[in-house]
C-alpha cells in the first residue's frame, strides 16, 4: 500500500465497490463535484477509467473486492486508501444511504481527513493466496464438525450413542455404533466424514510445506499450544510486525480487547469487540483453552490467566482465556519483532530476583 500524502491530490474519488457494478464520485480539492459514474466491477472497465485520469486519490470500503482492485489502481499510480467501515461509522450506519451517497461519502471523508477512514493495509498477493489455503481448510473443518454432530444427534435420537472419539476415528467408530435401521440414512455421510478427513490431512501437509516458507513460524511455536497452524496464521494475518507502534496493538487487532463505552463516570465493562480475522483470533482462543487446560504447562501465561478466573464473578473461565490469549498475541509479536527466545517463567525469575 502506498504511503499516505500530507497533500491532498487536485482529485478524490469515492469509489462505492458493488459485486457487479461500482459508483464513482469525484470532488476536487474545494470539495466541488466533478464526475459521477458507474462502472462494472471488473479490471477492464475499471482500467479503462483510471488509466487516462489524472494522479488522484481513490477510497474505497474494505471487502471481497478491495485487495485486487486496490492492486490495480495502485499499478495504475494513484494513491489508494482502504477504509475501515466499522470502524467509520461504528456501530450504527448513516440513516440515509445508498450507493451514489456512500460514494460521495467515501471522497469527501477522503479530502478532508484520512484518519477519519480508519485505513487499512492489504497484504500482498502471495500471503493472500497462502492465507486462502488456511481458510480453505478451516471451511473443511468445520463442515466435518457439522456432519459428526448431526450423526450423533440422529444416533441418539433412536436410543443409541456414540463412544467418544477423535474426528479421524470416527467413521469406523459410528459404523459400529449405529443402529442398522439408520444405516441408509447415514452411510452417505459417514463416507463423506471419511473423505473431509482425508483432504484435511492433504491440507496439513500443505500448511507445514507453506510454514517452511516462512522462518518466522518455527520461532513463534516456542510457547505451548501454537502449532504450525496457529503461527502460519498469525504470522499471515500480522504481515508486517512494524505496522504496529506497541506489541499490546495486536490484541486490538484481533479483537480480543474489550470494546470501549466510556462516558463521564460510566466506566461499563463490555464484551471484546471481535474486530479482525476470526479464524486468527478462535486460533489464538484455542492455543489459549489449551495452555489453561489439564495439559497445559507451568509458565507465565498459565498463572496469569489461573490469577483472573480466581478472581470469580460471571464468565470468569471466559475471561481467563480472553486475557491469556491476548496476552499470547502480544508475546507471539514480541517474539517475532525481536526473534527473542521464548521464557516460560520470565515473570516469576523477575519477581524472584
Amino acid at each position: 500500500m502506498s504511503s499516505m500524502q500530507l497533500d491532498v491530490p487536485r482529485i478524490t474519488v469515492g469509489l462505492d465497490i458493488g459485486d457487479r457494478t461500482s459508483r464513482i464520485y469525484e470532488v476536487d480539492v474545494a470539495g466541488r463535484r466533478l464526475r459521477e459514474a458507474t462502472v462494472p466491477t471488473t479490471r477492464g472497465a475499471l482500467q479503462r477509467y483510471f488509466e487516462g485520469h489524472s494522479h488522484c486519490r481513490v477510497v474505497l470500503e474494505v471487502g471481497t473486492h478491495s485487495p485486487w482492485i486496490a492492486r490495480e489502481l495502485l499499478k495504475l499510480e494513484h494513491e489508494v486508501l482502504v477504509a475501515n467501515p466499522s470502524a467509520m461509522y461504528g456501530r450504527r450506519r448513516r440513516n440515509k444511504r445508498n450507493d451514489q451517497l456512500d460514494a460521495e461519502f467515501l471522497a469527501r471523508q477522503g479530502r478532508a481527513d484520512v484518519k477519519l477512514l480508519h485505513p487499512i493495509q492489504h497484504r500482498g498477493i502471495e500471503g493472500q493466496l497462502h492465507l486462502a489455503v488456511l481458510r480453505a481448510r478451516d471451511q473443511l473443518v468445520r463442515s466435518r464438525t457439522k456432519l459428526i454432530n448431526h450423526v450423533r444427534g440422529a444416533v441418539k435420537s433412536f436410543g443409541g450413542r456414540i463412544v467418544g472419539c477423535s474426528a479421524e476415528a470416527f467413521p469406523t467408530r459410528a459404523m459400529d455404533d449405529m443402529p442398522n435401521a439408520l444405516r441408509p440414512a447415514l452411510t452417505a455421510l459417514i463416507d463423506t466424514i471419511r473423505d473431509l478427513t482425508r483432504r484435511i490431512r492433504e491440507y496439513d501437509a500443505e500448511v507445514q510445506r507453506l510454514a517452511q516458507r516462512y522462518p518466522e513460524v518455527q520461532r513463534l511455536q516456542q510457547p505451548a499450544g501454537v502449532g504450525p497452524l496457529t503461527a502460519l496464521a498469525y504470522v499471515l494475518l500480522v504481515d508486517d510486525p512494524r505496522r504496529f507502534d506497541r506489541s499490546r496493538d495486536v490484541g486490538a487487532y484481533f479483537g480480543l480487547v474489550p470494546r470501549l463505552d466510556d462516558s463521564s463516570s460510566s466506566q461499563p465493562q463490555l464484551r471484546i469487540s471481535k474486530a479482525g480475522d476470526e479464524l486468527g483470533r478462535r486460533l489464538l482462543i484455542s492455543a489459549a483453552q489449551y495452555i489453561l487446560g489439564p495439559f497445559g504447562p507451568d509458565c507465565d501465561l498459565r498463572h496469569h490467566g489461573e490469577t483472573i478466573a480466581q478472581r470469580g464473578g460471571r464468565n470468569a473461565k471466559k475471561r481467563a482465556v480472553v486475557a491469556v490469549a491476548r496476552k499470547l498475541a502480544v508475546l507471539l509479536h514480541r517474539l517475532w519483532l525481536n526473534g527473542e527466545s521464548y521464557e516460560p517463567h520470565r515473570l516469576c525469575l523477575r519477581r524472584i530476583a
